[in-house]
């Protein structure tokens, strides 16, 4: 018997109202990058009834008149811990299966409802870059966590698609720029986040043995909230102890389920 039970939880927000949905047989699986890619996201829900199912399909279908993006929030945690948001983004998406046992599967990223908002931004004067970044923050309707060295910049101004907005900020201020969820990130290139770290090594939860790779490590392990994107990864393995040593994780990759195996993260990071 498992001891403490998972949770794996979906929420679907149409016109600023979220409906919850879990113990049902829910598999979620998506990536995290700390860079101006789009988070993606691919989630399966089975037997759902067939209103709930129905008005899934109705109020996300590409062919309704309204704008107004249609957002997935996934959760996930212990019973004893409670859940933690592992994902949020807008719903691209949603595909019935076949009977008997009919299946609806999600795809969503992050911010994609951007990608049709065309902006403009100009400040001609020197400006900070914390201000440019807080505007753009607004402009994308974030949450801005600034943890980079501020300058100045003598000019800046942009006109196109809003969904481009985080590359322009990360080119124009040489820092790392990426959106987590509903917030805004910037900080200095290859720095951990401020008060993120997790400590990984086989009492907490890691999973085989660390991969080397060109850009540092590659490293699975069970699902936890302490795990961020940008954040800080410390792993000490016996196996492979050229592997030790602190990282800065630059993708985050997750693979969740309530009745099957999978209950996983898996780190792509750069050594500090």
């Amino acid at each position: 018997m498992e001891l403490d039970p998972r949770i794996v939880r979906i929420g679907v927000e149409v016109n600023g109202a979220t409906k919850y949905y879990e113990d049902l047989a829910i598999s979620v699986s998506g990536n995290k990058f700390a860079n101006a890619n789009e988070n993606d996201c691919e989630l399966t829900i089975t037997n759902l009834s067939r209103e709930t199912r129905d008005y899934i399909l109705t109020e996300t279908s590409p062919f309704l008149k309204s704008k107004t993006p249609k957002k997935i929030i996934v959760e996930a945690g212990r019973v004893s811990t409670g859940t933690s948001i592992v994902f949020i983004g807008d719903i691209i998406s949603a595909t019935p299966s076949q009977p008997p046992d009919i299946a609806l599967t999600i795809k969503a990223t992050t911010k994609s409802s951007a990608k049709g908002e065309i902006s403009t931004v100009s400040m001609t004067e020197k400006t900070s870059l914390s201000k440019i970044a807080k505007t753009i923050a607004t402009e994308l309707g974030l949450t801005l966590v600034f943890q980079a060295d501020d300058k100045k910049i003598a000019s800046f101004s942009f006109t196109g698609s809003k969904s481009r907005y985080v590359e322009q900020l990360a080119k124009m201020g040489n820092v790392n720029a990426y959106i987590d969820d509903e917030k805004l990130i910037v900080k200095n290139a290859d720095v951990a986040l401020t008060g993120s770290m997790q400590i990984l090594d086989l009492d907490s939860g890691m999973i085989g043995i660390p991969e080397i790779t060109e850009h540092g490590i590659k490293v699975k392990y069970l699902f936890n909230a302490m795990s961020e994107i940008g954040g800080a990864l410390q792993v000490t393995s016996i196996m492979n102890p050229i592997a030790n040593g602190t990282y800065t994780i630059f993708k985050l990759s997750f693979d969740l389920a309530t009745r099957d195996v999978p209950f996983y993260l898996t780190a792509e990071a750069k050594r500090q």
